[in-house]
């Protein structure tokens, strides 16, 4: 089978064996995989003498066969992956040995996946397998972190800084289906405008003092997934009292905030991964209630998979890419 894989931390495309289904398995015919910034990282975090691994984390396709035991899903069925493997209920933290599918194990750029039947749920009807292939690390992020870790009520605003990302178009249309009141940022006039275009109430640039800018508004949730080029001017935004939930770093890891002025402010800063089994059915459950349709800037064939993940790691997307799977 075709596949996107990784071989002496270098990106290649060509031929994998087609996997086969255990019991408790089931084989996917994939039909759609969708692209996350995971997939620019993991070719580093893996020895250059590391077995090949193929990538991809979320997908979407139809179960082309089942192994023994599996009931609740058959043959023929479309369905979409969780990639949140074995966190199955709510908690604070993700059990020992929660891992996130593509590593260790063989993810979806790929024409068949076989995983456990615990991890795929039923694909939501009213979206095709281009939009269902979206539904995986994105939105149950970004659903945890508004919703379960955030608490964002209606009446209530939050910020959002670094629109355009997969994970932001969820949330602004999140957000707007709990009632509350949304504002993003970008350095870009055009995914500034293109978030207002999904239910952004106010989109302010980067470059704009932001202190300054907000001062009349008062923003009781911040989602900060940037890292240390914003974090700080975050903060400054964030309401006394506030919550500001953390879930990425897209530009560095570490930051210096100021202890007295947090402290002072009586804020909350809460950290999140990914999310639990019954997040994601809430998620989609969420999703379905209110017809929520993901944002796809592009799709792909798996040849163009070069071209595809230089578009991601440059940033240049507004909202989802996405492999289309032919074979």
């Amino acid at each position: 089978m075709k596949a996107v894989y990784v071989q002496t931390k270098q990106i290649k495309i060509g031929e994998r064996p087609k996997p086969s289904v255990k019991a408790g398995d089931v084989l996917l015919h994939i039909k759609a995989a969708g692209l996350n910034r995971r997939d620019l990282y993991t070719p580093n975090r893996l020895d250059e003498k590391a077995e090949p691994l193929i990538l991809g984390s979320d997908a979407s396709g139809i179960i082309e066969a089942v192994g023994e035991g599996v009931t609740h899903v058959a043959v023929g069925d479309e369905v979409i992956i969780n990639p949140s493997l074995r966190w199955y209920e709510q908690s604070d933290v993700p059990p020992d040995d929660f891992e996130i599918l593509s590593l260790p194990d063989d993810g979806t750029f790929a024409e068949y996946l076989a995983i456990s039947a615990e991890q795929v749920e039923k694909k939501p009807s009213y979206l095709n397998f281009v939009e269902a292939a979206t539904l995986g690390i994105a939105p149950l992020t970004g659903y945890r972190a508004l919703i379960t870790k955030g608490n964002i009520q209606a009446g209530q605003t939050v910020f959002i800084p670094g629109a355009g990302s997969g994970v932001a178009t969820f949330m602004i249309q999140f957000a707007k289906k709990k009632g509350a009141r949304v504002i993003v940022s970008s350095r870009s006039a055009a995914k500034r405008q293109a978030s207002l275009a999904i239910g952004a109430d106010r989109a302010v640039a980067n470059e704009e003092d932001w202190s300054e800018v907000l001062k009349d508004e008062k923003i009781d949730v911040v989602i900060e997934s940037v890292g240390r080029a914003t974090f700080n001017r975050s903060l400054a935004v964030l309401k006394k009292g506030g919550t500001i939930v953390v879930f990425g770093a897209t530009t560095e890891d570490f930051v210096e905030i100021d202890l007295r002025t947090f402290f002072y402010a009586q804020q909350s800063m809460l950290g999140t991964t990914l999310g639990n089994r019954e997040e994601f059915r809430e998620m989609l459950q969420f999703m379905q209630q209110h017809e929520i349709y993901p944002v796809i800037d592009r799709t792909f064939q798996l040849d163009e998979a070069e071209e595809a993940l230089q578009l991601l790691e440059k940033n240049q997307q507004f909202g989802k890419i996405v492999f289309e799977i032919q074979e």
